[in-house]
Protein backbone atom coordinates (compact mmCIF):
# COMPACT_ATOMS: atom_id res chain seq x y z
CA UNK A 1 0.00 0.00 0.00
CA UNK A 2 1.30 3.23 -1.12
CA UNK A 3 2.56 6.27 1.47
CA UNK A 4 -0.42 8.35 1.09
CA UNK A 5 -3.14 5.93 1.77
CA UNK A 6 -1.25 5.50 4.98
CA UNK A 7 -1.23 9.16 6.00
CA UNK A 8 -4.90 9.12 5.11
CA UNK A 9 -5.37 6.71 8.27
CA UNK A 10 -3.00 8.28 10.08
CA UNK A 11 -4.91 12.07 10.01
CA UNK A 12 -8.40 10.07 10.32
CA UNK A 13 -7.41 8.18 13.54
CA UNK A 14 -5.86 11.85 14.25
CA UNK A 15 -9.24 13.20 14.28
CA UNK A 16 -10.95 10.44 15.84
CA UNK A 17 -8.55 10.82 19.24
CA UNK A 18 -8.85 14.63 18.81
CA UNK A 19 -5.11 15.15 18.58
CA UNK A 20 -2.47 14.73 16.29
CA UNK A 21 -1.15 10.84 15.60
CA UNK A 22 1.60 9.59 14.29
CA UNK A 23 3.01 5.61 13.80
CA UNK A 24 6.05 4.55 15.09
CA UNK A 25 6.02 1.26 14.61
CA UNK A 26 3.93 -0.67 11.64
CA UNK A 27 3.68 -4.56 11.12
CA UNK A 28 2.13 -6.70 8.80
CA UNK A 29 0.07 -9.40 10.35
CA UNK A 30 -1.01 -11.61 7.31
CA UNK A 31 -3.87 -11.61 5.02
CA UNK A 32 -4.97 -12.69 2.01
CA UNK A 33 -5.16 -11.31 -1.81
CA UNK A 34 -7.90 -9.17 -0.85
CA UNK A 35 -7.76 -8.23 2.30
CA UNK A 36 -4.27 -7.47 4.96
CA UNK A 37 -4.00 -6.74 8.55
CA UNK A 38 -1.64 -4.77 10.55
CA UNK A 39 -0.44 -3.46 13.94
CA UNK A 40 0.73 -0.25 14.14
CA UNK A 41 1.39 1.80 17.41
CA UNK A 42 1.92 5.55 18.29
CA UNK A 43 1.60 7.24 21.43
CA UNK A 44 2.05 4.30 23.39
CA UNK A 45 -0.82 3.20 21.95
CA UNK A 46 -1.58 -0.07 19.68
CA UNK A 47 -4.04 -0.23 16.61
CA UNK A 48 -5.39 -3.05 14.53
CA UNK A 49 -5.99 -2.36 11.10
CA UNK A 50 -7.88 -4.03 8.66
CA UNK A 51 -7.24 -3.31 5.00
CA UNK A 52 -9.45 -5.00 1.87
CA UNK A 53 -10.70 -3.35 -1.64
CA UNK A 54 -13.13 -0.68 -1.78
CA UNK A 55 -16.16 -3.52 -1.78
CA UNK A 56 -15.20 -4.15 1.75
CA UNK A 57 -16.31 -1.14 2.58
CA UNK A 58 -19.48 -1.65 3.59
CA UNK A 59 -18.31 -4.79 5.45
CA UNK A 60 -16.40 -2.95 7.44
CA UNK A 61 -18.68 -0.35 8.45
CA UNK A 62 -21.42 -2.75 9.70
CA UNK A 63 -18.25 -4.43 11.85
CA UNK A 64 -17.03 -1.05 13.16
CA UNK A 65 -20.98 -0.31 14.59
CA UNK A 66 -21.47 -3.66 15.16
CA UNK A 67 -18.60 -3.27 17.60
CA UNK A 68 -19.85 0.22 18.96
CA UNK A 69 -23.71 -1.67 19.54
CA UNK A 70 -21.98 -4.36 21.87
CA UNK A 71 -19.72 -1.69 23.27
CA UNK A 72 -22.46 0.16 24.38
CA UNK A 73 -23.76 -2.79 27.09
CA UNK A 74 -21.27 -2.40 28.90
CA UNK A 75 -20.44 -6.37 29.83
CA UNK A 76 -17.98 -8.36 27.30
CA UNK A 77 -15.17 -6.09 26.25
CA UNK A 78 -14.67 -5.76 22.58
CA UNK A 79 -12.12 -3.86 21.02
CA UNK A 80 -12.95 -0.12 20.42
CA UNK A 81 -13.60 0.76 16.27
CA UNK A 82 -11.67 4.21 16.36
CA UNK A 83 -12.42 4.83 12.62
CA UNK A 84 -13.26 3.35 9.39
CA UNK A 85 -13.25 4.88 5.75
CA UNK A 86 -11.98 4.61 2.07
CA UNK A 87 -8.72 6.03 0.59
CA UNK A 88 -7.62 5.86 -2.85
CA UNK A 89 -8.61 2.36 -3.64
CA UNK A 90 -8.75 0.64 -0.85
CA UNK A 91 -11.01 0.35 2.58
CA UNK A 92 -9.96 0.28 6.30
CA UNK A 93 -11.28 -0.19 9.73
CA UNK A 94 -8.66 0.76 12.91
CA UNK A 95 -9.59 -0.74 16.48
CA UNK A 96 -7.62 -1.27 19.51
CA UNK A 97 -5.15 -3.81 19.14
CA UNK A 98 -6.17 -6.43 21.49
CA UNK A 99 -3.36 -8.32 23.19
CA UNK A 100 -4.42 -11.42 23.26
CA UNK A 101 -3.17 -14.08 26.27
CA UNK A 102 -3.91 -17.69 27.55
CA UNK A 103 -7.03 -18.31 29.14
CA UNK A 104 -6.61 -17.38 33.37
CA UNK A 105 -8.54 -19.24 36.11
CA UNK A 106 -11.74 -18.35 36.47
CA UNK A 107 -12.32 -17.26 32.74
CA UNK A 108 -14.55 -19.14 31.34
CA UNK A 109 -17.09 -18.97 34.52
CA UNK A 110 -16.84 -15.04 33.45
CA UNK A 111 -17.29 -15.23 30.28
CA UNK A 112 -20.36 -17.31 31.16
CA UNK A 113 -21.53 -14.93 33.24
CA UNK A 114 -20.79 -12.00 31.01
CA UNK A 115 -22.51 -13.31 28.36
CA UNK A 116 -25.74 -13.72 30.08
CA UNK A 117 -25.56 -10.09 31.05
CA UNK A 118 -25.10 -8.87 27.40
CA UNK A 119 -28.07 -11.29 26.11
CA UNK A 120 -30.39 -9.48 28.81
CA UNK A 121 -30.09 -6.21 26.90
CA UNK A 122 -33.06 -6.64 24.04
CA UNK A 123 -34.76 -4.41 21.37
CA UNK A 124 -38.54 -4.36 20.81
CA UNK A 125 -37.39 -6.51 17.61
CA UNK A 126 -35.73 -9.21 15.61
CA UNK A 127 -33.30 -8.43 13.38
CA UNK A 128 -30.83 -4.81 13.41
CA UNK A 129 -31.03 -1.43 11.38
CA UNK A 130 -27.97 -2.79 9.24
CA UNK A 131 -27.70 -5.99 6.88
CA UNK A 132 -24.20 -7.26 7.33
CA UNK A 133 -22.11 -10.46 6.91
CA UNK A 134 -21.70 -14.19 8.36
CA UNK A 135 -18.41 -15.10 7.31
CA UNK A 136 -18.10 -14.52 3.31
CA UNK A 137 -21.93 -14.42 3.08
CA UNK A 138 -24.32 -11.88 3.67
CA UNK A 139 -26.67 -11.85 6.24
CA UNK A 140 -30.11 -10.16 5.88
CA UNK A 141 -31.34 -8.16 9.43
CA UNK A 142 -34.34 -6.48 8.51
CA UNK A 143 -36.71 -5.79 11.43
CA UNK A 144 -39.52 -8.20 12.52
CA UNK A 145 -41.57 -8.78 15.33
CA UNK A 146 -41.93 -12.57 14.68
CA UNK A 147 -38.86 -14.42 15.68
CA UNK A 148 -40.28 -17.66 14.03
CA UNK A 149 -40.59 -15.66 10.35
CA UNK A 150 -37.54 -14.16 10.88
CA UNK A 151 -35.61 -17.21 11.34
CA UNK A 152 -37.41 -18.98 8.48
CA UNK A 153 -36.73 -16.52 6.06
CA UNK A 154 -33.81 -14.16 7.03
CA UNK A 155 -31.95 -17.25 8.38
CA UNK A 156 -32.66 -20.97 7.11
CA UNK A 157 -34.72 -19.81 4.47
CA UNK A 158 -31.78 -17.47 2.99
CA UNK A 159 -29.23 -19.74 3.17
CA UNK A 160 -31.38 -22.58 1.51
CA UNK A 161 -32.11 -20.47 -1.20
CA UNK A 162 -28.21 -19.75 -1.73
CA UNK A 163 -27.87 -23.01 -1.66
CA UNK A 164 -30.13 -23.75 -4.49
CA UNK A 165 -28.28 -21.01 -6.82
CA UNK A 166 -25.37 -22.61 -5.73
CA UNK A 167 -26.57 -25.78 -7.58
CA UNK A 168 -27.51 -27.82 -4.42
CA UNK A 169 -29.98 -30.83 -5.08
CA UNK A 170 -31.02 -33.93 -3.61
CA UNK A 171 -33.74 -34.95 -0.92
CA UNK A 172 -31.94 -32.83 1.87
CA UNK A 173 -32.91 -29.88 0.02
CA UNK A 174 -36.42 -30.15 0.10
CA UNK A 175 -36.83 -32.02 3.30
CA UNK A 176 -34.91 -28.73 4.81
CA UNK A 177 -37.28 -26.19 3.05
CA UNK A 178 -40.49 -28.33 4.61
CA UNK A 179 -38.72 -28.21 7.88
CA UNK A 180 -38.88 -24.48 7.64
CA UNK A 181 -42.71 -24.54 7.30
CA UNK A 182 -42.67 -26.61 10.47
CA UNK A 183 -40.73 -24.15 12.62
CA UNK A 184 -43.40 -22.64 14.78
CA UNK A 185 -43.59 -26.43 16.14
CA UNK A 186 -40.48 -25.55 18.50
CA UNK A 187 -41.52 -22.40 19.89
CA UNK A 188 -45.00 -23.75 21.25
CA UNK A 189 -43.64 -23.17 25.03
CA UNK A 190 -41.55 -20.83 24.25
CA UNK A 191 -41.53 -16.88 23.54
CA UNK A 192 -38.05 -15.71 22.70
CA UNK A 193 -36.82 -12.02 23.63
CA UNK A 194 -34.60 -9.91 21.07
CA UNK A 195 -31.58 -10.17 22.31
CA UNK A 196 -28.72 -8.01 21.49
CA UNK A 197 -26.33 -11.25 19.69
CA UNK A 198 -22.75 -11.65 18.84
CA UNK A 199 -23.88 -13.83 15.84
CA UNK A 200 -20.88 -15.59 14.85
CA UNK A 201 -19.72 -17.01 18.65
CA UNK A 202 -17.65 -19.80 17.84
CA UNK A 203 -13.76 -20.62 19.36
CA UNK A 204 -11.83 -18.65 17.11
CA UNK A 205 -13.81 -15.05 18.20
CA UNK A 206 -13.28 -15.08 21.61
CA UNK A 207 -10.57 -15.02 23.66
CA UNK A 208 -9.07 -13.12 26.47
CA UNK A 209 -7.26 -9.77 27.44
CA UNK A 210 -3.75 -9.92 28.93
CA UNK A 211 -5.49 -9.11 32.14
CA UNK A 212 -7.80 -11.77 32.36
CA UNK A 213 -11.06 -10.26 31.08
CA UNK A 214 -13.04 -12.14 28.10
CA UNK A 215 -13.23 -10.59 25.25
CA UNK A 216 -15.03 -10.92 21.95
CA UNK A 217 -14.95 -9.99 18.59
CA UNK A 218 -15.56 -10.02 14.59
CA UNK A 219 -19.22 -10.41 15.09
CA UNK A 220 -22.64 -10.58 13.14
CA UNK A 221 -24.91 -8.76 15.07
CA UNK A 222 -28.18 -8.83 15.14
CA UNK A 223 -31.08 -9.12 17.54
CA UNK A 224 -32.39 -12.44 18.33
CA UNK A 225 -33.31 -15.87 20.33
CA UNK A 226 -30.30 -15.59 22.31
CA UNK A 227 -30.28 -19.58 22.13
CA UNK A 228 -29.17 -19.01 18.81
CA UNK A 229 -25.76 -17.56 20.28
CA UNK A 230 -25.15 -20.65 22.78
CA UNK A 231 -25.57 -22.90 20.16
CA UNK A 232 -22.92 -22.04 18.05
CA UNK A 233 -20.95 -21.91 21.05
CA UNK A 234 -21.13 -25.73 20.54
CA UNK A 235 -21.12 -26.09 16.92
CA UNK A 236 -17.10 -26.71 16.69
CA UNK A 237 -15.80 -28.78 19.57
CA UNK A 238 -17.86 -26.25 22.17
CA UNK A 239 -16.88 -24.11 24.87
CA UNK A 240 -15.46 -25.10 28.80
CA UNK A 241 -17.55 -26.80 30.80
CA UNK A 242 -17.54 -24.08 33.22
CA UNK A 243 -18.64 -21.61 30.87
CA UNK A 244 -22.08 -23.38 29.79
CA UNK A 245 -22.26 -23.72 33.95
CA UNK A 246 -22.12 -20.06 34.86
CA UNK A 247 -24.19 -18.98 31.68
CA UNK A 248 -27.31 -21.14 32.90
CA UNK A 249 -26.91 -20.14 36.51
CA UNK A 250 -27.04 -16.58 35.30
CA UNK A 251 -30.04 -16.91 33.03
CA UNK A 252 -31.20 -20.18 33.07
CA UNK A 253 -31.73 -21.60 29.66
CA UNK A 254 -35.39 -22.85 28.76
CA UNK A 255 -35.51 -27.12 28.49
CA UNK A 256 -36.06 -26.80 24.75
CA UNK A 257 -33.17 -25.92 23.98
CA UNK A 258 -31.56 -29.35 23.42
CA UNK A 259 -33.87 -29.24 19.87
CA UNK A 260 -33.65 -25.92 19.10
CA UNK A 261 -30.14 -25.32 18.98
CA UNK A 262 -29.77 -28.25 16.27
CA UNK A 263 -31.80 -26.33 14.26
CA UNK A 264 -30.03 -22.94 14.87
CA UNK A 265 -26.76 -24.20 13.93
CA UNK A 266 -28.22 -25.88 11.01
CA UNK A 267 -27.69 -22.15 9.74
CA UNK A 268 -24.63 -22.46 10.39
CA UNK A 269 -23.74 -25.75 8.60
CA UNK A 270 -25.27 -24.51 5.48
CA UNK A 271 -23.46 -21.06 5.60
CA UNK A 272 -20.50 -23.22 5.56
CA UNK A 273 -21.79 -25.66 2.69
CA UNK A 274 -21.97 -22.43 0.47
CA UNK A 275 -18.74 -20.71 1.67
CA UNK A 276 -16.64 -24.21 1.51
CA UNK A 277 -18.31 -26.51 -0.42
CA UNK A 278 -19.47 -30.38 -0.20
CA UNK A 279 -17.59 -31.34 3.21
CA UNK A 280 -20.29 -29.65 4.97
CA UNK A 281 -22.96 -31.97 3.21
CA UNK A 282 -23.15 -34.88 5.73
CA UNK A 283 -23.50 -32.78 8.58
CA UNK A 284 -25.69 -30.27 6.56
CA UNK A 285 -27.98 -33.65 6.35
CA UNK A 286 -27.72 -35.10 9.74
CA UNK A 287 -28.66 -31.92 11.33
CA UNK A 288 -32.13 -31.65 8.45
CA UNK A 289 -33.26 -35.45 9.95
CA UNK A 290 -31.97 -34.80 13.10
CA UNK A 291 -34.53 -31.58 13.22
CA UNK A 292 -37.45 -33.64 11.26
CA UNK A 293 -37.00 -36.17 13.88
CA UNK A 294 -38.41 -33.70 16.70
CA UNK A 295 -41.39 -33.44 14.62
CA UNK A 296 -42.24 -37.24 14.39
Amino acid sequence: MDSGTWAEITRHIGRALGQPFAIDRQRSLGGGAANTSHRIEGQNRAFFVKLGSLAESDRFATEALALRELHRTHTLKVPEAICWGTSDRVSYLVMDFLELGGAPAGGPQLLGEQLAAMHRHTSDRFGWELNNTIGASPQQNSWSDDWVSFFRDQRLGFQLRLARRNGYRGAWLEEAERLGDRLSAFFRDYQPEPSVLHGDLWSGNYGYDRDGNPTIFDPALYYGDREADLAMTELFGGFPAQFYRSYNDAYPLDAGYAQRKVLYNLYHLLNHLNIFGSGYMGQVQRSVSQCLGFLS
